[in-house]
């Protein structure tokens, strides 16, 4: 059985996806990067090859991701893309008349504007990291609640409370400053995702121009919180499509299969890589 690999590796985590010939999901996989991607990348290899059936062929690996050349040298990679083409490819895959993208990892977000099947326009986080998953996880736990209920009480609160969400600081201010006189938590929970959607919007999506069909990939897009304030904030649906927090895996595993029908050959390394432990973890143990 022939498969194609893509792999994102991102400064949060790490996303590997595999497709067959007819780009059906075979197996998926995501984990956290924790400041060592080569582990990461080796410890995923061992994973997908454990969840893959034994006949598994690889004729095309692609990686993607902030440290997508470091990975794509690890594995023996037949493409090296960045990150707005994959999850636009991945985008167009699942929602065939997607016109807007909006991808928020760990640290990292992004609007792709599509149209017909192409992107014409993206914009990036800079700097400010406010709206993103690891300020929602921090935010999440200095309420005393895990991300699962961060998203269930967003979801399910009534009118928002106001937050100034400029940036991490002032918003994490703001929230202290409305619980100290007695706001209610779930309304500031919500006016927060609603303050970290209009930052996205001014700051990111500024100057682009937001038509539906609107996609929402990413980790960040398991928050219904953050769903329910893109909702309000544009007044349209938006689509958060299945295995969304692997979408720029996905599209790096189509643009392999892509690139192997040129007949160029493989050069994955093969699983058997995972196997082996990154001079990162023999300097640890050295060490210890």
């Amino acid at each position: 059985m022939k498969l194609y690999l893509g792999i994102d590796v991102g400064s949060v985590t790490t996303k590997l996806a595999a497709l067959d010939a007819g780009e059906d999901l075979l197996a998926s996989l995501y984990l956290p990067t924790a400041g060592r991607p080569v582990d990461a990348v080796l410890a995923g290899l061992r994973q997908m090859e454990a969840d893959l059936p034994p006949e598994a062929d690889v004729d095309g690996v692609a990686t993607t991701g902030s440290a997508r050349d470091l990975a794509g040298t690890v594995v023996g990679a037949d493409l090296i893309k960045n990150e707005i083409t994959c999850q636009a490819v991945a985008a167009v895959r699942a929602v065939p008349d997607v016109r807007t993208v909006i991808e928020i990892g760990g640290q990292d977000s992004k609007i792709i504007i599509i149209r017909d099947g192409m992107v014409a326009d993206f914009g990036m986080n800079t700097v400010c990291a406010a709206g993103t998953g690891s300020f929602l996880d921090h935010q999440a736990a200095r309420l005393g609640m895990d991300i699962g209920e961060f998203s269930r009480r967003a979801f399910e609160a009534g009118a928002p409370v106001n937050i100034a969400g400029r940036c991490t600081v002032f918003a994490e201010s703001e929230m202290i400053h409305k619980q100290q006189t007695g706001r209610d938590v779930d309304g500031i929970i919500y006016g927060l995702c609603r303050a970290l959607v209009r930052n996205f919007l001014s700051d990111v999506a500024s100057g682009k121009e937001i038509t539906p069909p609107v996609v929402f990939q990413g980790g960040v897009a398991f928050n219904r919180g953050m769903v329910r304030a893109f909702t309000d904030e544009l007044g349209t649906e938006i689509i958060v499509p299945p295995h969304h927090e692997v979408m720029g895996a996905i599209g790096a595993a189509m643009l392999a299969r892509e690139h192997a029908e040129t007949g160029a050959g493989s050069r994955f390394k093969g699983f058997e890589i995972g196997r082996q432990a990154s001079p990162a973890s023999r300097e640890s143990r050295e060490i210890a």
